[in-house]
């Protein structure tokens, strides 16, 4: 009964999370410029101080569900560890309260959008926030199954390719740097990322701008975004075709399937459309879908 409730409070803190992700995606992207009307001169305006404004009313229900997600935190540890310790999910709890004061903390500082490295925070927080609440939910399950001999090293460098595929994805939000690549395959007429852009891999910097069109350092960004998703989604389609056998297992690995298509379209029709906010936001939200999708396909391995 009590492992029911606490799986119940963590799939509400997963939805609230998943929410705060689209609303704070939102908010970032419109108010940065993404899709503006005379796009792209108008994109990064921000950062000289003359942002889009988004809608208002967008802020007001941030501040809510996030204040919401953060006491449903709260009383996510306190289940998990009162009156005995409900391990591992006590633990992811207490790593997910954690984040949540963590950006509580980082938020004083998101109101100058030219620190990167507090954009890049927030963001990649945010898919953090939805991962850590379903790893509660998941690992407060009775009786799940353990899969062996399953592939699990293929499982685990999967889920870090992925990581850092979401991480990259980050920098080219934190950074500014959507309108640096427009073209597919390619970008820009570039195939590979050179030397000059290995600075755009670095979040410690204040802006002064947006990375315009085959801006290298956003070029570079861009091209390892879409290596690493390939190569992530390779292995993940690998795990996830083995494991559909296993009846346990099915579910997440036809999640993971499922997103891993839809990331990819929505990839796909962002460059082509030029960019389109809902498409960006989209694409935000499905990356902490395919996270939490991927974490419990790992949770269905013999580690």
């Amino acid at each position: 009964m009590r492992s029911r409730r606490v799986r119940a409070l963590a799939i509400f803190t997963c939805l609230l999370s998943i929410l705060v992700v689209t609303v704070s995606a939102y908010l970032r992207l419109s108010g940065a410029g993404l899709g503006c009307a005379d796009w792209p001169d108008c994109y990064g305006r921000i950062l000289e101080g003359v942002p889009h404004a988004p809608w208002e009313g967008a802020r007001l229900v941030h501040r809510i569900v996030a204040t919401l997600a953060l006491l449903a935190g709260i009383l996510l540890v306190w289940r998990c560890w009162r009156p005995q310790p409900l391990q591992p999910a006590a633990r992811y709890a207490t790593l997910l309260l954690a984040l949540m004061l963590f950006l509580s903390v980082v938020g004083v500082w998101s109101s100058d959008p030219r620190m990167a490295l507090v954009n890049f925070i927030n963001l990649i927080g945010g898919l953090g926030l939805v991962t850590f609440s379903w790893r509660v939910a998941i690992s407060a399950e009775p009786s799940r199954l353990v899969v062996r001999g399953a592939g699990g090293w293929v499982c685990r460098v999967a889920l870090a390719i992925l990581t850092l595929t979401v991480l990259i994805g980050g920098l080219i939000g934190a950074r500014y740097a959507a309108s640096a690549c427009g073209t597919l395959p390619d970008c820009q007429g570039t195939w590979w990322p050179t030397m000059q852009g290995g600075s755009a891999l670095h979040p410690f910097v204040v802006l002064s701008g947006p990375a315009g069109p085959g801006e290298a350092g956003g070029v570079a960004l861009h091209l390892l975004h879409r290596y690493a998703a390939a190569l992530a989604a390779v292995l993940l389609i690998v795990v996830a075709l083995r494991l559909h056998a296993v009846p346990r297992a099915r579910k997440a690995a036809l999640a993971v399937l499922a997103l891993l298509v839809l990331e990819g379209l929505l990839g796909v029709l962002m460059v082509a459309s030029g960019f389109s906010i809902w498409l960006a936001v989209a694409h935000n939200v499905g990356a902490a879908l395919l996270l939490a999708a991927a974490a419990s396909l790992m949770h269905s391995v013999r580690k």
